[in-house]
């Protein structure tokens, strides 16, 4: 099974870094897991943040966030509407569906007696 990520948004905020106290380089980014493997391609619910400073190059773990910062989140994630929950089914499952669909049909056809002669 393989997991990733895609962004979901990313936004650049005029707060403070608790690093090197620049205005410029902080940004939010979130992302939307996806699981997929050989039957299917799926989005989940699950979600991850992270902040990043483009001026000092340091992950801002939410520890050293400051009240602005948090406050900024809590709006930005409340902004960040995840894209629903869904599943694709990917050529080999429809395949085993369909397989399964027709040897259903015929062991129903010859218990019936349809291919007894």
């Amino acid at each position: 099974m393989k997991t990733q990520y895609f962004t979901l948004k990313e936004v650049k905020l005029n707060n403070n870094c608790p690093e090197c106290f620049s205005r410029e380089g902080l940004q939010l980014t979130f992302k939307q897991k996806i699981v997929e493997n050989v039957f299917y391609k799926a989005i989940t619910l699950e979600t991850k943040h992270s902040l990043y400073c483009n001026v000092c190059g340091n992950d801002i773990f939410p520890v050293s966030w400051t009240d602005d910062i948090e406050q900024v989140f809590a709006y930005q994630q409340r902004a960040a509407t995840p894209k629903p929950k869904s599943i694709k089914l990917k050529k080999l499952a429809w395949i085993l569906i369909v397989t399964d669909i027709i040897i259903v049909a015929v062991i129903i056809m010859y218990s019936l007696g349809i291919f007894n002669s």
